[in-house]
């Protein structure tokens, strides 16, 4: 038996993307494969939380991932520790980070390199720590799964990653939790949705010089989920005068984001940087069209279902969202593409990808001894 120590230090709850690749991995791996066993080290916060979606037992590390300073410690050295002592045949690090150096082989999963393609987006003195973590996991992992062919590039010209060390396990969206949020329901005719966190590079405070561009008689209204505390995006509201066109909204339970995409008219994600794109998926696979980004991911997502806009042009933004708007049928092909292209991602997929590349990682530890 392979014994696979996952490393859950990262996982609060309020980590958005990254949780939703491991819940929905380890959730299709079975707790009786007959060959690999599954042992998860935890944050404190996950620990105390319900785990009954991953698939072998849960060990609380007494480490919070909501502190920064004891989680790059863990992240560094306290899981190699942990993975060595739990008799571990493959270790594998599921969110960006891992150890300084591992005696078990590890498998990293790297999300995206936006400290590294965009270190603008992200704050001086935590980006370059955050590179120092990245290049210090990669050069110890045996190899790399990560999310995107967009994100294998950055991986290979940024990490000096060998092509042949990584391995592209798309994403896909979550099932729909309630019969709302597969498309059945009647679409509010001018309300949009934005999802994501307030990081600059999400690109909302250009998504609401856009809404601000249109006429107020033709203005949607906005609903944009995805704040932690007092929302930043509160003045630039103010700001424009959008009080009345504009609902800021914090972090949701998926029950309460599937109503929103079943309600809404459109997603708008505006990010001017993804290593893959989840909301418009999620969107997709539940038949709400999506009006995204031009980045070369964003094509690798959404392929012909989409309305590509230029992320850092208000005035575009606020003509492609008019276009959506005015033409119903248009809305109604962009749903019904849209979910024949979400149909074709799968969990199932990326699951039984990553269980591969877990046991030939652990079959080339033994073949070394």
């Amino acid at each position: 038996m392979t014994r696979v120590v996952v490393d859950l230090l990262f996982f609060t709850g309020r980590k958005g993307g990254m949780e939703s690749y491991v819940r929905e991995v380890y959730s299709r791996l079975a707790d009786d494969d007959p060959y690999l066993e599954y042992v998860g080290f935890a944050s404190s916060e996950l620990a105390a939380s319900d785990v009954s979606w991953f698939p072998g037992r849960v060990i609380d590390s007494g480490v919070s991932g909501e502190d920064r300073v004891a989680w790059a410690r863990g992240e560094l050295f306290s899981v190699a520790r942990a993975a060595r002592r739990l008799g571990a045949d493959v270790l594998h690090c599921p969110a960006n980070f891992g150890p300084w150096r591992s005696r078990v082989p590890v498998v990293l999963t790297v999300h995206d390199l936006l400290a590294f393609r965009h270190p603008e987006y992200v704050p001086g003195a935590y980006s370059r720590v955050l590179r120092l973590m990245i290049r210090a996991a990669a050069r110890t992992a045996r190899r790399i799964l990560t999310v995107s062919a967009a994100s294998r590039d950055d991986i290979v010209e940024f990490l000096r990653v060998p092509a042949d060390r990584v391995v592209v396990t798309q994403l896909a969206g979550s099932a729909a939790t309630t019969s709302a949020a597969t498309g059945s329901a009647p679409r509010h005719a001018a309300q949009l949705l934005a999802v994501g966190n307030r990081m600059p590079h999400k690109g909302f405070e250009t998504l609401l010089e856009a809404i601000a561009r249109i006429e107020p008689e033709h203005r949607p209204r906005l609903v944009i989920t995805g704040s932690h505390g007092d929302d930043p995006l509160a003045p630039v509201v103010q700001r424009l005068g959008l009080g009345d066109h504009v609902e800021l909204r914090g972090w949701l339970r998926h029950d309460e984001l599937d109503r929103l995409y079943a309600e809404s008219t459109a997603l708008v994600f505006p990010t001017r940087f993804e290593g893959f794109g989840l909301p418009p998926l999620e969107a997709m696979s539940r038949g709400c069209p999506v009006i995204v980004s031009d980045l070369p991911v964003m094509h690798e997502v959404a392929g012909d279902a989409a309305v590509y806009i230029d992320p850092r042009d208000p005035d575009a933004i606020a003509v492609a969202i008019r276009a959506v708007l005015d033409s119903p049928a248009e809305r109604e092909r962009m749903s019904r593409v849209g979910l024949a292209r979400a149909g074709a991602f799968s969990w199932e997929r990326t699951a039984a990808a990553t269980r591969t590349v877990l046991l030939e990682t652990a079959a080339s530890r033994v073949s070394e001894t």
